[in-house]
C-alpha cells in the first residue's frame, strides 16, 4: 500500500455483464493457483499487493481492460481461490506467476501491483513469455529496512497470533500512511471482509519485502518493454525506486499517475486504465 486517497471512483461496468471463468493451475511447488479468466485478445495477467485478493484490488479496471485483452486476475497463494503451504518463501510466489504466465501459450503481458509488482518482475525471470512488464509501486530497490520497521513487522505477527486481524490490516494500512479517515473510509467498504480474510498473509509479506535485497546485475538482461507507473503524490522514495529501476532495466520508462497515490487502481481507474492500454498498444 502508500499514501493515497481513499475515495473510489467507479468506472465502467463493474462485474455487470461479465463473463468469466475461475480456473486453476499447479505451481513449480504442487500448489494450486487460481486466477479469474474474462475478456478476449492479448493475455494479460494481473498480479495484486499485500491484503488483497484479485476481488479487492481489480473491480473498477477489469471491464474495460477485458474489452482489449484476455485478462488472468491471479489470487496469490493463500488467499481467495487459491491454496497455500505448510512454509512460506517469497520465491514461491515468483514461481507462482511465472506458472500462470507459462500455463497460457505465448507472450503474455504482466502487470503487478506494490508487492505484487515485487512478484511480477520476479516471474519475468523465470520465463520467458513476458512480452510487456508494467508495476506499479513495489518499492523493489528501495532499503525497506527503512520504511518496514522490524518493530512494526513483530506488532503485525503478535496481533496475528491473538487472532486480531482488523489489527493487522489496520497496522499496515498505518504503515502504508493512510489517515485514520482513509482507513475509516475503507473499513466501511465491502472489500474490508475479504482484507480480513487474508490478514494471515500480511505480515509474512511484510517481513519478506523488509528482508528483500535488490540485485540489480541480476536484471540487467531482462530486455521486455517496462512501464514504471508512479502515483504524483506517492512518498519520495516511490519515485526513487522507479528512478532505480529505470536505470537497471534496458527498456523502461516512468508515467507519474497525476493527483494519484498508491491506489490510482481504485480512485482514479480511467486514468490507470488508460495508461496501461496505451502502454501495451505500443508492444
Amino acid at each position: 500500500m502508500g499514501a493515497a486517497a481513499a475515495r473510489v471512483v467507479p468506472f465502467g461496468l463493474a462485474n455487470h455483464g461479465r463473463r468469466t471463468s475461475v480456473e486453476k493451475i499447479a505451481s513449480k511447488d504442487g500448489t494450486p493457483i487460481a486466477y479469474e479468466r474474462g475478456g478476449e485478445g492479448t493475455p494479460l495477467v494481473l498480479v495484486h499487493g499485500t491484503s488483497s485478493d484479485h476481488t479487492t484490488t481489480w473491480p473498477f479496471v477489469l471491464p474495460a481492460l477485458e474489452e482489449r485483452c484476455a485478462v488472468y486476475a491471479v489470487d496469490r497463494r493463500g488467499r481467495g481461490e487459491s491454496a497455500d503451504s505448510a512454509n512460506y518463501s517469497i520465491e514461491r510466489e515468483f514461481e507462482d506467476i511465472a506458472a500462470v504466465v507459462d500455463s497460457i501459450g505465448g507472450a503474455v503481458d504482466l502487470l503487478g501491483h506494490s508487492y505484487g509488482a515485487l512478484c511480477a518482475l520476479e516471474a519475468a525471470l523465470l520465463t520467458d513469455k513476458v512480452r510487456g512488464l508494467i508495476l506499479y509501486e513495489g518499492d523493489i530497490s528501495t532499503p525497506n529496512a527503512r520504511i518496514l520497521p522490524l518493530e512494526a513487522v513483530e506488532r503485525m505477527e503478535a496481533l496475528l497470533a491473538e487472532d486480531d486481524r482488523d489489527g493487522v490490516i489496520t497496522s499496515l494500512l498505518e504503515l502504508a500512511g493512510l489517515s485514520p479517515e482513509e482507513i475509516s473510509h475503507l473499513r466501511s467498504q465491502p472489500s474490508w471482509e475479504r482484507r480480513l480474510a487474508n490478514a494471515h498473509t500480511v505480515p509474512r509479506e511484510v517481513r519478506a519485502n523488509r528482508d528483500y535485497v535488490f540485485e540489480a546485475p541480476r536484471f540487467e538482461g531482462l530486455a521486455s518493454p517496462t512501464l514504471l507507473l508512479v502515483g504524483g503524490e506517492s512518498p519520495d522514495h516511490e519515485r526513487a525506486d522507479a528512478e532505480t529501476l529505470a536505470r537497471t532495466l534496458p527498456n523502461a520508462s516512468i508515467t507519474i499517475l497525476a493527483g494519484q497515490g498508491h491506489a490510482a487502481i481504485l480512485t482514479a481507474p480511467e486514468l490507470f486504465v488508460g495508461e496501461v492500454l496505451k502502454f501495451i498498444e505500443t508492444l
